[in-house]
């Protein structure tokens, strides 16, 4: 081995442990904003379980069609007061497999108003976030 190559080799170990004492040893920063104390304020008085759910929601997409408070746009209906037409685990089942309740007649209706709109599968979800997406739903 000639001299740079164990110059080099000696470099990249020392490059490596202090990349990885460098991730053991780092802490989350929490920057304190005084125009972001209004929001952490409104934010802990919603519960942990409706801010997993709606950051869900918005992960996916949803409001892109259905509205940033989804009360529905031109695209697709509101999505809001869905405890009067589903229980949790139907709603789950929706959404993870939208094209078997085509035959419901709301749905045929939603076809004619919303045409060439089609709800997406979201079944490569995991079913805990489908759960926490539908206990938000549900309780909006």
């Amino acid at each position: 081995m000639t001299n740079a190559q164990k110059w080099m080799s000696a470099f990249l170990v020392l490059f490596l442990v202090l990349f990885i004492l460098n991730r053991v040893t780092k802490k989350e920063e929490v920057i304190h904003h005084p125009m972001n104390e209004s929001y952490n304020n409104q934010s802990a008085e919603k519960t942990e379980q409706d801010l997993d759910g709606f950051t869900l929601i918005k992960q996916n997409g949803c409001i892109t069609c259905h509205g940033q408070n989804l009360e529905g746009t031109n695209m697709a209906p509101a999505i809001t007061g869905l405890d009067e037409f589903w229980s949790r685990d139907k709603l789950i089942n929706y959404l993870r497999n939208p094209s078997s309740y085509s035959g419901d007649k709301r749905f045929k209706e939603y076809r004619l108003k919303y045409k060439n709109i089609v709800m997406p599968s979201y079944g490569n979800l995991d079913v805990k976030d489908l759960g926490k997406i539908a206990d938000y739903l549900l309780t909006k």
